[in-house]
């Protein structure tokens, strides 16, 4: 298996899992080696360089997705538009997009490096968007390629079965890179959902129906 990797604290549990159910040690250096920000993963699996990612939802439709995603309900914390010049995240693809259709002006800011963002002016984009439809927002899929679709079907669906937990040195290992504490950390991975289901899909739906219809 050859797996792109976002590595943002959303999708900690994630990659926990991951490295306990791939057998292969080419497969977990494979992980390590094919990761970077939600665009570079992007650019990775369309170019077929990797077999499988979560991918921006704004590029699911073309590919076979799971209903394994990251998903927002009525706030997120790690994707912000922020008073300023208008600029779009350069690691991002979806937000940048969402902010778009909300028409609202500022600074994009995602990641890590908005969980560390603490001015007030700054507005949650995934607030925005329930306000506006009253629907949860998901940002990205895990998609793949045909190849080995059964497989990655499987191993999505056991994730989502699943119930990961993650270690203390780990917490405090990304405490220390991000920059936020460990409780906080827990604190917004329990707004994270995983599963995208008939409310969500609904919420993708009419993303991507607003998206198109903006030109995006």
């Amino acid at each position: 298996m050859i797996i792109g990797k976002i590595d943002y604290i959303n999708l900690l549990p994630f990659y926990i899992f991951l490295k306990k159910r791939l057998k292969e040690s080419s497969s977990r250096k494979a992980l390590e080696f094919y990761k970077g920000s939600p665009a570079q993963v992007n650019k990775k699996f369309i170019k077929g360089r990797v077999e499988a990612a979560v991918i921006s939802s704004i590029f699911s439709p073309k590919y076979r997705c799971s209903d394994f995603g990251i998903v927002a309900y009525q706030k997120v914390l790690s994707v912000l538009i922020c008073p300023g010049e208008s600029k779009e995240d350069e690691e991002s693809n979806t937000s940048n997009v969402l902010a778009k259709i909300l028409g609202v002006e500022g600074e994009v800011r995602i990641g890590d490096k908005a969980l560390v963002q603490k001015s007030r002016n700054c507005k949650d984009l995934a607030t925005l968007w329930y306000q506006k439809t009253g629907l949860p927002f998901v940002f990205a899929r895990f998609c793949y390629r045909s190849k080995r679709a059964k497989k990655y079907e499987m191993l999505a669906d056991n994730f989502l079965k699943s119930h990961t937990k993650i270690p203390t040195y780990l917490l405090r290992r990304y405490a220390k890179r991000s920059g936020i504490s460990q409780k906080e950390i827990r604190s917004y991975l329990k707004l994270i959902g995983y599963k995208i289901q008939k409310k969500e899909k609904m919420g993708l739906k009419k993303f991507l129906r607003l998206a198109k219809k903006s030109g995006r």
